[in-house]
């Protein structure tokens, strides 16, 4: 009796280890994925399981199914880390007729160390029942909040109701192979909004949609982007900053090898009179423009949607300094290539080009484009088209007033650094 006994719990130990090691599959806790019936509870249930640490820390949404989803809330902390998200299935938003509860985000994760949310799924959030109420409160597709040591990889983002990934609060930030798509007249559907996050880095994604490709907004920090097809959109933004008098902080902010094709911007920096703060020591390097209405612009009179061309509506506003704009090459759909309107009472400093060369494509004749600039200081180099408002260097690089032209980023696999850059100094290394 003893022998049987011994031989019982010794199956069961070994039974409990290796499902123990097993990931967790969404069905396992009642998912159905018949693109119906809602699977929100389930997707609950099993984010409580792998959360307390059953299973080896893998969730997984499987391949061939659809979930249709109500606002979701994967919270932490978590006793699993690292947890990994494998999203190889469909996940669908439930449609604005059928919303029940926040409005804010339809999937939001919440303080949780470690997160991977990675696979070849798509994540739908059914927004064009949305679209049409611009007035109303809409949600962000999908949110990660207080997530230090975040991957986020490899998914199809479409049809977002507002933006489709927000990015708020995290340290340490990897996202790359991407594509996240809306169409061009949709309002407000940013492909990646980043807020007072730091060391992020973001990469080779394919983003197409109604409003920014990437927008990198207050409190932020050694922000790195690369390898990024934009377009149909609104362009790469810093900002927009300085909202209602807010107190805005952005610097150290890297852009390198990027395609922005029929976008309304390319390069952009946007921020509303009567604001405070700063944007500083920021690159934008390595940039092709394929028929792009406003090519490079810094925009300090940016109020729903219409800029003042020369006058200031406060006196005050975002300083915007130590920006770097090299190898542009392209055409601008306007005749302006270069659009600077900077405020008279916080002028832009320290603004520097070099291997610019923006046409425009009329009649094929590679017509150089024009350039214009209100209370703008500087100096360029080998820039087309020139502006009266910067000095002209032939050698910028030897003044080591300037940052070096490469930004050296790490694979994907690689996470990133939780280490803040220590240098002060902006000519050192701002693009590592």
């Amino acid at each position: 009796m003893q022998k049987k006994t011994w031989i019982l719990n010794f199956s069961v130990f070994f039974l409990h280890i290796f499902t123990s090691s097993r990931a967790l599959d969404v069905s396992q806790y009642g998912a159905i994925g018949d693109g119906v019936t809602d699977d929100s509870q389930a997707f609950l249930k099993a984010w409580e399981a792998v959360c307390i640490g059953t299973g080896d820390g893998q969730l997984i949404v499987p391949a061939g199914m659809t979930f249709v989803l109500q606002p979701l809330k994967f919270q932490g902390s978590c006793k699993s880390t690292p947890i990994v998200v494998q999203i190889l299935g469909n996940m669908v938003a439930s449609s604005r007729g059928n919303w029940e509860g926040d409005k804010d985000q339809w999937i939001l994760f919440s303080d949780i160390e470690g997160l991977v949310v990675e696979g070849n799924g798509v994540i739908n959030g059914q927004g064009s029942s949305w679209w049409e109420h611009k007035g109303s409160s809409r949600p962000t597709a999908l949110k990660f909040k207080s997530c230090n040591n975040l991957r986020l990889s490899g998914l199809t983002h479409v049809d977002s109701a507002k933006a489709h990934i927000h990015i708020n609060n995290c340290n340490g930030v990897s996202i790359s192979n991407l594509r996240i798509n809306a169409p061009e007249s949709s309002p407000n559907t940013d492909g990646i909004d980043v807020a007072a996050s730091s060391n992020v880095i973001i990469q080779d994604c394919v983003i197409a949609t109604g409003d920014d490709c990437i927008a990198i907004n207050s409190g932020t920090s050694n922000i790195r982007v690369s390898g990024i097809d934009c377009g149909p959109g609104h362009g790469i933004s810093i900002g927009s900053l300085g909202k209602d008098g807010e107190t805005a902080s952005v610097e150290d902010i890297c852009v390198q090898n990027c395609n922005f094709r029929g976008t309304t911007n390319g390069a952009r920096i946007k921020t509303w009179p009567g604001g405070s703060g700063y944007a500083r020591r920021i690159t934008f390097s390595g940039i092709t423009l394929d028929n792009v209405e406003n090519p490079i612009i810094i925009d300090q009179h940016y109020n729903n949607g219409g800029s003042e061309k020369n006058t200031d509506d406060k006196s005050s506003a975002v300083e915007v300094s130590k920006v770097v704009y090299s190898n542009f090459v392209g055409t601008s759909k306007s005749e302006y290539g270069v659009d600077f309107r900077c405020s008279a009472a916080v002028p832009c400093t320290e603004i520097f080009m070099k291997d610019v060369r923006i046409e425009t494509p009329s009649s094929g004749s590679g017509q150089v484009a024009q350039g214009q600039c209100f209370n703008v200081r500087g100096v360029s180099t080998l820039a087309v088209p020139g502006l009266e408002c910067l000095a002209l260097s032939t050698d910028m690089l030897s003044s080591a007033e300037l940052p070096e032209q490469t930004c050296m980023l790490p694979q994907p696999s690689v996470q990133p650094s939780t280490r803040p850059m220590q240098d002060p100094f902006w000519f050192d290394r701002l693009c590592i």
